[in-house]
C-alpha cells in the first residue's frame, strides 16, 4: 500500500493498496469523518489494522504527520460504529454467561490526546472521581470516550476504587442511572462485595435484591448469582457475610426455593451461614409450607455443627404443628431441653394453638397447666387459643368462663378474643349474648371491626330478625362504628326477599344520605321487588335515579318495569320502552315478548298483540311459541274464528308454526262457534 498526497488536491491523501495483482483500487481519503466512515464501512477489521500499520510508518514524514494522525483517530473511531456487532461494541444489556469484552489495545491510540485516548478511559474516570464536582468534570473530560466504557472498564474502575466504597457506589449509580448502561452480573457482584466488605450492608442488600430481580426477568441469561459472587472473590476484597446476605435476599424477594438451593451451594463450597440467616430461611420455608425442606435445613445444621437458638426451636415447633406427626412434639421438646433451651411462651402458644386446631383440647389444657408449673404465665394469645378451641367444640359455657378468668387475671381482651365468642354465639343463634358482648367491648374501648358486624348481621338474618338487625346497625352508626357496603347490600337483599319493598326502599334512602352508593344489581333488586307488588311509581323513580347517576339500566330493569306495566293494563306504555331499550343497545328477549302479548290479550287488544308478535319476529328474530299460543287463544275467545284462516296465513308468512297446543285452541274456538250457531 502506498500513501501520497494528491497532486490536484493536496488536502487529500491517496491510498493505493492491492487486494490482488489483478485487482488494484485507488482510494482518495478525505480527512472528514463522513468520508472516512464510508471507507471504514467497506473494510473489514484486518484491512483497517493493515492501513493503521502503514500509516504509522509514514507518520515520520513531517509533511504527513498531522493528516495521518487525524485519519488514524477518525478511522478507528468510525470503524467501531461500522462494525457494531464486533468486539468493539460496548455491552449495553445484562450479560451473564459470556466473558466481558475487553478494549482492544491499538498502538496508534498513543498519538491521540489524553482525553481522546480510549486506553486512558479508566484513569480519567478514577481521577475525576476524586474531585468534588465529579459529574461535571467527568462529562467534560471523557465525553468523547463514553462509547469505550464497557463492562470490563466498569469492573476496572470499581476495583481501582474498592478501598473507597462510597466512591465506587457513586460511580456505579452514575453508570446505571445517568448513562443508562445496564451493568453485568459481574459489575453487580463486585460492587456488592465492596459494600459488604465496608460493612454497608443495607446498600449491599438493596443491590442484591435488584440483581436477583434482573436475572429472574431475563430468562435467556444464566442466573447463578452465587457462582458469580464466588468468581469475583479472586479480584476484590470480600467477606463471607455476603453469602448470608444472598440467602436473605432470595427470601426477601419471595424466591424462597432459590434461597434453599443457594443455602445448599453455600454449604457445598465450605461456607457456614450464621444462625440468623438459617432462621430467616426456615421462616420463609414455613410460610410456603415446605415442611420437608425445613427438616433438611435442620439436618444440615446438625451435620456441620451449627447451634440452634430459641428462635430456631420455635420455628421448628411451628413446623411440627404444620406437619402430620404432631405426636413427636414431646420428643422434640425433650431434645430442645437437652440442648439447654427451655420452652418459652411462644413455644407453648404455638403448641396450644396447634392442639386446639386439631381438636385435641385435653392436650392443650395439659400444656396450659404445665406452663404454671414451670413458672410461665399464659398470656392473651394462650387464652384466646383455648377459648377458640372450646368454641369449636361447642362448649360455649366453658369458653365464656375461661374468658372471665382471663379478665379477672388482668388481661384486657382484644378484638380477636371478643370476635371468637361473638361468632360462636351467633352460630348458635344466641343473639342476646352476642349483643351483650358487643356492648361490653365498646365500653372497654375495643371497637367492632368488619367481622364483628358481619357475624351479628348474619346471625340476626339467620334467625329472621331483620328489624332488630336494622336497629343494631343504626346503634352502631351512633357509636361511630363503620359499616361496610357489603352489609348494607345484604340487608337490602334480605328485605326484598322477605317481600318488604317499602322497608328496603326506605332503608336504601336513609343509608344513601350517609354516602352509600348502590350498583346496578341492588337497583334491580329494589325495582323488581317494587314491581312485584305493583309499586310502579317508586320503581320508575329508581330507574330515573339510575340514569341520573350514570348507572345504565339493563335487561333485568326493563323486564321488571314492562311486566308491571302490562299487569296494570298499561301495555302501550310498556311497548314504548322497547324503543328506549333499542336506543341503549339493549335487545328485548322472549320474556318481554310474552309480557307484552299477554298484556294486550288481557286488554282484548288483539290487533296490537299481533303487531307485537310480528315486530319481535321481523326485527329481533324472536319466534316465541308461548306468546303465539296466548295470542291464538285470545283470538279464538274473541270470536274471530271466521278470520282465523287469514290470521293463520299471516303468521305463517312471518315464520310462526302451529304446534299441538295451537291446534287445541283452534279446535276449541271452532267448537264454541259451532255450538253458538246450533243454538240459534
Amino acid at each position: 500500500m502506498v500513501v501520497t498526497r494528491d497532486a490536484e488536491f493536496p488536502c487529500l491523501l491517496v491510498v493505493d493498496f492491492c487486494c490482488s495483482r489483478s485487482d488494484r483500487r485507488f482510494w482518495k481519503l478525505n480527512c472528514s469523518p463522513a468520508a472516512l466512515f464510508h471507507v471504514a464501512s467497506l473494510m473489514n477489521p484486518m484491512s483497517i489494522y493493515s492501513i493503521n500499520r502503514t500509516l504509522l510508518r509514514l507518520a515520520n514524514q513531517p509533511s504527513l504527520t498531522r493528516p495521518i494522525v487525524q485519519i488514524i483517530f477518525t478511522l478507528n473511531c468510525l470503524s467501531r460504529q461500522a462494525f457494531s456487532s464486533s468486539s468493539y461494541s460496548p455491552p449495553q444489556t445484562l450479560s451473564t454467561c459470556e466473558a466481558e469484552p475487553k478494549l482492544i489495545l491499538n498502538p496508534l491510540h498513543n498519538f491521540l490526546p489524553q482525553t481522546q485516548n480510549p486506553i486512558n478511559v479508566v484513569n480519567l474516570i478514577c481521577s475525576s472521581l476524586k474531585e468534588s464536582n465529579f459529574h461535571g468534570t467527568l462529562h467534560r473530560e471523557i465525553n468523547g470516550l463514553l462509547p469505550y466504557l464497557g463492562a470490563h472498564e466498569i469492573s476496572r474502575v470499581l476495583l481501582r476504587c474498592q478501598s473507597q466504597s462510597s466512591v465506587s457506589l457513586t460511580f456505579f449509580n452514575w453508570v446505571k442511572n445517568d448513562l443508562h448502561i445496564k451493568p453485568t452480573i459481574r459489575n453487580y457482584c463486585i460492587i456488592v462485595h465492596i459494600l459488604a466488605f465496608s460493612h454497608k450492608y443495607s446498600q449491599a442488600m438493596r443491590l442484591l435484591t435488584e440483581l436477583i430481580d434482573l436475572v429472574t426477568t431475563d430468562v435467556s441469561q444464566c442466573n447463578d448469582v452465587f457462582q458469580h459472587l464466588v468468581s469475583c472473590t479472586e479480584d476484590c476484597n470480600w467477606d463471607a457475610v455476603i453469602f448470608d446476605m444472598l440467602i436473605k435476599a432470595y427470601v426477601k424477594v419471595d424466591k424462597i426455593p432459590e434461597g434453599f438451593i443457594c443455602f445448599r451451594k453455600v454449604l457445598k463450597m465450605g461456607f457456614v451461614p450464621n444462625i440468623i440467616t438459617i432462621n430467616y430461611l426456615l421462616n420463609g420455608l414455613l410460610k410456603l409450607n415446605c415442611i420437608n425442606q425445613c427438616w433438611k435445613v435442620y439436618e444440615e445444621m446438625e451435620r456441620i455443627g451449627i447451634s440452634p437458638n430459641a428462635y430456631t426451636f420455635n420455628i421448628l415447633t411451628h413446623v411440627f404443628c404444620r406437619g402430620a406427626n404432631v405426636n413427636k412434639v414431646n420428643e422434640f421438646l425433650e431434645k430442645m431441653e437437652e440442648e439447654g433451651f427451655e420452652p418459652d411462651i411462644v413455644t407453648y402458644n404455638t403448641l396450644i394453638s396447634c392442639y386446639c386446631r386439631k381438636g385435641r383440647l385435653n392436650d392443650a389444657f395439659y400444656l396450659y397447666k404445665i406452663m404454671y408449673r414451670r413458672g410461665i404465665l399464659p398470656d392473651l394469645v394462650s387464652y384466646t387459643a383455648l377459648i377458640n378451641g372450646l368454641c369449636k367444640e361447642g362448649k360455649l359455657r366453658e369458653a365464656h368462663q375461661l374468658f372471665h378468668r382471663m379478665v379477672n387475671r388482668g388481661f384486657c381482651p382484644d378484638i380477636i378474643s371478643y370476635n371468637t365468642l361473638i361468632c360462636s354465639y351467633c352460630k348458635e343463634g344466641k343473639m342476646q349474648e352476642s349483643k351483650s358482648l358487643l356492648y361490653r367491648m365498646i365500653q372497654q374501648g375495643v371497637y367492632p371491626d368488619h367481622l364483628t358486624v358481619q357475624m351479628l348481621v348474619l346471625g340476626y338474618s339467620k334467625e329472621g330478625k331483620l328489624l332488630p338487625c336494622l336497629n343494631l346497625v343504626e346503634e352502631l352508626k351512633r357509636y361511630d362504628v363503620s359499616v361496610c357496603w357489603d352489609i348494607y347490600n345484604h340487608l337490602i337483599l334480605d328485605l326484598c326477599k322477605e317481600n318488604r319493598p317499602f322497608a328496603a326502599n326506605n332503608f336504601f334512602r336513609r343509608i344513601s344520605q350517609d354516602g352509600y352508593e348502590a350498583d346496578v344489581n341492588i337497583y334491580n333488586e329494589l325495582i323488581e321487588s317494587l314491581c312485584k307488588w305493583e309499586f310502579l311509581h317508586e320503581a320508575l323513580s329508581l330507574k330515573d335515579e339510575m340514569v341520573y347517576k350514570d348507572i345504565k339500566p339493563n335487561l333485568v330493569t326493563y323486564r321488571a318495569i314492562i311486566g308491571c306495566l302490562c299487569r296494570l293494563n298499561r301495555s302501550m306504555n310498556a311497548e314504548s320502552l322497547i324503543g328506549e331499550m333499542v336506543e341503549s343497545d339493549i335487545l328485548p328477549d322472549s320474556d318481554i315478548c310474552r309480557k307484552l302479548v299477554s298484556g294486550y290479550c288481557k286488554e282484548m287488544n288483539i290487533y296490537k298483540a299481533e303487531s307485537v308478535l310480528i315486530l319481535f319476529a321481523e326485527k329481533f328474530r324472536i319466534y316465541d311459541t308461548v306468546s303465539f299460543n296466548s295470542f291464538i287463544k285470545a283470538f279464538c275467545k274473541e270470536g274471530g274464528v271466521s278470520r282465523l284462516v287469514e290470521m293463520q296465513d299471516r303468521m305463517l308468512k312471518v315464520g310462526f308454526l302451529p304446534n299441538s297446543l295451537t291446534c287445541k285452541y283452534v279446535i276449541d274456538g271452532l267448537w264454541k262457534a259451532m255450538s253458538k250457531e246450533t243454538k240459534f
